[in-house]
């Protein structure tokens, strides 16, 4: 990799494709979705809506904002949304790194430069090991070893390197996605797989239509229901705003998007609990 490298990026989400989509559609993003090995699925972006190399200057508007944020943002606003944790991997001209999202956790990330000089903190790999529940010593000394130098590896290099960790829990990316290709090579790769699908953003009504249907016929329906859920979605109604504001005064319109995306899940949440009852109210009402 170098100054003239393509800027591309993935979403690896531990989940099935069916899993994934509702939520994926939330992002108002035209993606392609498909599997990505046993239980897994990956998310590779038709658009580019990131700056093509590092920030300038950092009043430049947020709709040049670099990959790395984009990129972040999404995870979270993906994480915060579901059960299952969203990896994003980035590249640029730069550097290459990934970010790990995992519910209300904070992120976790590390950083190479383009020529593979590690530029992140050993700890973050423990935690990725960790949130992913990888082996805590073999899969582990594997993942350190991309935080010490090695003149032969490249950042592309160190993100095959870390996929290849990923592999023993079941990853497996479909051939076409290979980190460090540009993101036209990454939509044309992943378009040519049999089970691909598109993403496309429709409206609010059909998002919420959509996630309500996947509420209804998954197993997670019964536990959108009740004290207990009426309280997380009060708490992800909550926590939304401030992080709204908070990506705001950054300027960072991902961080923006994960807050309102939060406020979104938690007022469906709210919304779903209400229409049950009030339908299995309507529906107990009648004569006896």
């Amino acid at each position: 990799m170098d100054a003239t490298s393509p800027v591309g990026a993935l979403l690896l989400c531990r989940a099935e494709p069916e899993t994934v989509r509702p939520v994926a559609h939330l992002l108002r993003e035209r993606m392609l979705l498909a599997p990505a090995g046993d239980g897994w699925s990956v998310l590779v972006p038709e658009g580019t809506p990131w700056r093509g190399g590092r920030p300038q200057d950092e009043r430049e508007p947020e709709a040049a904002e670099p990959v790395d944020r984009v990129l972040g943002g999404w995870a979270t606003a993906l994480a915060v949304g579901s059960t299952w944790p969203v990896l994003a991997l980035w590249w640029d001209g730069d550097r290459a790194g990934y970010t790990l999202a995992a519910g209300f956790r904070r992120p976790v990330g590390y950083v190479w430069l383009a020529d593979g000089t590690p530029a992140g903190e050993d700890e973050a790999m423990r935690t990725f090991a960790e949130r992913l529940g990888l082996d805590p010593v073999l899969d582990v000394q594997a993942l350190e070893a991309l935080t010490r130098p090695d003149p032969e590896a490249d950042a592309r290099a160190r993100l095959r390197g870390l996929l290849a960790v990923l592999t023993r829990i079941g990853l497996t990316l479909p051939a076409g996605l290979d980190p460090g290709a540009s993101a036209a090579a990454l939509t044309a790769g992943a378009g040519a797989g049999p089970a691909v699908e598109r993403i496309a953003w429709t409206g609010w009504r059909d998002a919420v239509r959509v996630e309500l249907e996947a509420v209804e016929n998954s197993r997670a329906g019964p536990w959108m229901r009740g004290p207990r859920a009426r309280a997380l979605a009060g708490a992800q109604l909550a926590a939304g705003l401030p992080l709204a504001l908070w990506g705001a005064g950054r300027r960072s319109g991902g961080w923006v998007f994960a807050g309102a995306l939060l406020m979104v899940h938690g007022a469906l949440g709210l919304a779903y609990d209400r229409i049950r009852d009030d339908g299995q109210d309507g529906a107990g009402g009648g004569p006896g």
